[in-house]
Formats: structure tokens, sequence, C-alpha cells
């Protein structure tokens, strides 16, 4: 299974501009810069990869524990999960952290601690990060 996406960069680093394709089609010319990724915290002008990875780790993250869930006898009403992508300009990315708040019906506090690790360390993704820090917070709520 192979899924794509395009990027198309036109100028310089700092100056420049890109916009991004999905296969899917979610993403279809979005915008991409220098600026998007190192200067507008607010995200308002553009997506960056760091913002990407971020929605892939969570959803990924989000998808694979709702299984472990499944299996347990415990399905979710809900997963909220949230990751933020450190970058450092120099260094690279140094991490990625996942926080979660879970509404499971019939599960104990020690059994969803145990799946939401037992999830963190075999989601594809925080295997595919495996050269950063991948940290979670997860809770009932």
């Amino acid at each position: 299974m192979d899924r794509t996406a395009n990027a198309v960069w036109k100028g310089n680093l700092k100056e420049g501009k890109g916009t991004l394709d999905s296969q899917s089609g979610t993403l279809k010319g979005t915008p991409y810069s220098f600026k998007a990724r190192f200067e507008d915290e607010s995200g308002k002008s553009g997506t960056n990869p760091e913002e990407l990875i971020a929605a892939a780790h969570a959803g990924c993250y989000a998808m694979q524990l709702s299984h472990f869930l499944a299996e347990n006898g415990t399905p979710a009403a809900e997963l909220d999960a949230k990751a933020v992508v450190t970058l450092v300009p120099g260094t690279g990315i140094t991490g990625s952290a996942i926080t979660l708040v879970g509404k499971v019906p019939g599960i104990d506090a020690a059994k969803f601690k145990e799946l939401a690790e037992k999830a963190k360390a075999e989601c594809p993704v925080s295997k595919a990060l495996g050269a950063i820090d991948v940290s979670l917070d997860a809770k009932l709520g």
C-alpha cells in the first residue's frame, strides 16, 4: 500500500513558496513557506512539514489505540489525541508529544494507561519517528 503527496517549491528558502497536493485531495494547492514553518506560530500563513507530521502522528495513534481498546472489549466512545512536533532550528525535529483524553466506558485507569502506552509503541507513525523522542500523556476524561 502506497500513499502519495506532491510538493512544488518555487524560489529560494526564505522568499520562496510552495504548494502541497495529496493523493486523497485533502491537500490541494495547500501553501507552505519559510514563514509558515519558522516565523508564524499562529499557523495562518500555510502549513509546514512539522504540522503534517503532527497530524499523521495524532491520527495514527488514535486509530491504533481504538483497535486495542476494541480488542479489550472496551471500545472508545471518543479519543481526542493531539501531537505537538518540536522543530529546533539548526538541530531538526526533536520530538513528538502526544496528549490524549479518552472517553472509554468500562475501563479502569491502569488498563487504559497500559493500552495507551502499547499504542504509542506500535503505531506505525511512532515507529517511523524512531529517531526522535515520542512522549505520551494519556488520561481518561
